[in-house]
């Protein structure tokens, strides 16, 4: 079992940066890969970034790469988003997920967050 919260969410204008943080519960977080996720009003969850257990590889969705970076630190429990460049479009709820397959499709991942706002103002 492993429990998220996720964190640093918030109100930032176009061209800005933030930074979330998703803290995972339990001893195993480093057998999981790890994903980020979100969801716009009116719209569906969507992939955003994903990440395998050792950090060595990620994959990310065409309209947040080279922008977007997902990173994770095994002693922490923490996987991290590092969000450069936001633009109105990337406003929603961001959540993480842990996983024991990697892949970019939602049901791969059994453990999710509550999520963070991100608002990202014109």
């Amino acid at each position: 079992q492993v429990q998220l919260a996720e964190s640093g969410g918030g109100l930032v204008q176009a061209g800005g940066s933030l930074t979330l943080s998703c803290a995972a519960s339990g001893r195993t977080f480093s057998t999981y890969a790890m994903g980020w996720f979100r969801q716009a009003p009116g719209k569906e969850r969507e992939f955003v970034a994903i990440i395998t257990r050792s950090g060595g590889t990620s994959t990310y969705a065409d309209s947040v790469k080279g922008r977007f970076t997902i990173s994770r630190d095994n002693a922490k429990n923490t996987v991290y988003l590092q969000m450069n460049s936001l633009k109105p479009e990337d406003t929603a709820v961001y959540c993480c997920a842990a996983g024991t397959t990697y892949g970019t499709r939602q049901r791969l991942y059994d453990y999710w967050g509550q999520g963070t706002q991100v608002t990202v103002s014109s």
